[in-house]
């Protein structure tokens, strides 16, 4: 099996948002998505998409969105990005969107991969406002506990990867309390998404710790899936 990754497709074919207005980087993105994806990826693989998938304000507005990745080949699973504002209830995207796998507070295992994550947040600086600092703090919280289900069912054989939105750490890489529970859990690699534009400063692949980290925003990585594993 192999694992893929892309993030931020920011798709909209139920509402009016298009995001060419972005960029030449966004025209027909999805079109170069689907070609990439069809031509690398089987049946049995699997492809993380690291959130902000639909600008849909409701799961019947982000219906033909996810109908769209779901007629592509390979296993999904998916974290919820800032924007996936239809997101709900665990029991609830898994019944509207029954052909994926979500990441909340838990652990997916696929073969000998378990998938961890959360949303994450802006790492808090000393101009952060209360609001954002809690809106971390409790994203903290969802990280360990995805973390802990990992650590309770992991076998020396699995490999772990952790799927967030928000990037670990901040614009110059420095370690953060998020890089320390993915480094004290030892997990194998990390995706990351959310940054977007030319201007946005990235490292494609960087390792900390023995740990490599992955930006996955579609239009960072061109518009092709990201090989983690």
């Amino acid at each position: 099996m192999k694992v893929f990754a892309i993030s931020d497709l920011h798709l909209s074919f139920a509402v009016e948002k298009p995001m060419d207005i972005f960029g030449d980087g966004w025209q027909n993105h999805f079109e170069r998505v689907s070609e990439d994806w069809r031509a690398r990826v089987g049946e049995e693989d699997l492809v993380l998409l690291g959130g902000d998938i639909s600008w849909g304000m409701n799961t019947e507005q982000a219906a033909p969105d996810y109908a769209a990745i779901a007629a592509l080949p390979g296993k999904k699973a998916v974290v919820k990005g800032n924007h996936d504002l239809y997101w709900g209830s665990l029991s609830k995207m898994q019944t509207a969107f029954p052909e994926f796998a979500f990441l909340q507070n838990n652990c997916l295992r696929f073969e000998n991969v378990l998938v961890v994550g959360s949303r994450g947040w802006t790492i808090p600086t000393e101009e952060s406002d209360a609001h954002d600092v809690a809106i971390y703090r409790r994203e903290l919280i969802r990280l360990e506990l995805s973390l802990s289900h990992a650590e309770r069912v992991r076998t020396p054989d699995d490999k772990v990867v952790a799927m967030l939105h928000y990037p670990p750490f901040d614009a110059k890489y420095a370690d953060s309390e998020v890089t320390e529970l993915l480094t004290n859990h030892r997990v194998d690699a990390v995706t990351y998404g959310h940054l977007h534009g030319k201007n946005s400063r990235v490292t494609p692949v960087l390792e900390k710790q023995g740990i490599k980290y992955y930006i996955t925003s579609c239009d960072l990585v061109a518009n092709t899936l990201v090989r983690i594993f």
